[in-house]
């Protein structure tokens, strides 16, 4: 069960209350804790490549030393989504996965690591904004992410989560406006996450010469930690990403492709995260 995190169950407990309450504040634990070193943050799709696989995987990035999980919720229509993690979401609603299932994996997952769940908006919108995020939080959910929620029509979204105590997390692009960064990381809750390419998620070569002045201009107008994701591949991108001064590093097609067809899916991807771990120290 989540602990309480509704505006007013943290103000009946005499805590000031966040942008993003009881999520937030784990979030920024998470953080806190690397002392300077980067976060990392590996991704699993719920469901994938079975239910109880989804779990081994989430028990094995927590054992090598993550600090948070992104918890995809699968979709039919993933726009911001690479081959891999298209493919990792279709398999997972083959299985039959819904949103119960994804809920209780994150409940589990909850209980060793803050859980920033990643879904798409028809996804909020079909249950309503208020009663999405009180059921995330209800899972022991920290953070969402909705990667096609624009600035402009985020605001019920944002409000809801914050009512229950829910961070809602907002991307960045390197296409983004400095006046658009601005908007976007003043209303951040827990981090804010930097697309470092343009296009969608997938295992790229290297990672771009834009990542570091991207990082630089969210982190000047924002009061919550920066993680850079989308075609971190190799523990030398992450190593990379964390000397341009992300302060958290996310993780997912990569790890999403050693599970596919691993028959213990948990093993498969250990080594990979601890890998990622070393290099961010």
């Amino acid at each position: 069960m989540a602990e309480p995190g509704t505006v007013s169950e943290v103000a009946a407990a005499g805590e000031a209350v966040p942008p993003g309450g009881a999520g937030a504040r784990r979030i920024a634990d998470a953080f806190a804790r690397r002392s300077g070193a980067a976060a990392l943050m590996p991704y699993l799709m719920a469901g994938f490549p079975t239910g109880e696989g989804a779990a081994d995987i989430g028990r094995a990035y927590a054992y090598e030393g993550a600090d948070l999980v992104e918890l995809g919720l699968p979709f039919s229509d993933p726009l911001a989504d690479g081959p891999v993690i298209h493919a990792a979401g279709t398999r997972a609603l083959a299985n039959g996965t819904r949103l119960a299932d994804a809920l209780a994996l994150c409940e589990g997952l909850a209980a060793d690591l803050p859980v920033v769940v990643m879904g798409y908006v028809n996804l909020v919108l079909a249950r309503g904004a208020q009663a999405f995020a009180r059921a995330l939080v209800d899972a022991g959910a920290s953070g969402l992410i909705v990667p096609d929620l624009p600035l402009e029509e985020s605001d019920e979204v944002r409000a809801a989560c914050d009512e229950a105590g829910l961070a809602l997390v907002p991307l960045v692009a390197p296409t983004s406006s400095p006046e658009r960064l601005e908007a976007i990381a003043r209303r951040a809750r827990g981090f804010v996450y930097a697309v470092s390419v343009v296009g969608t998620t997938g295992e790229r070569t290297s990672l771009c010469d834009h990542v570091e002045p991207l990082v630089e201009r969210v982190k000047a107008g924002s009061s919550v930690p920066v993680a850079l994701g989308f075609g971190i591949s190799t523990p030398d991108h992450a190593a990379a990403a964390a000397a341009a001064g992300a302060d958290g590093v996310i993780v997912a097609s990569r790890l999403m492709r050693e599970a596919a067809d691993a028959t213990d899916p948990g093993a498969a991807v250990a080594p990979l995260v601890r890998g990622f771990r070393e290099a961010l120290g």
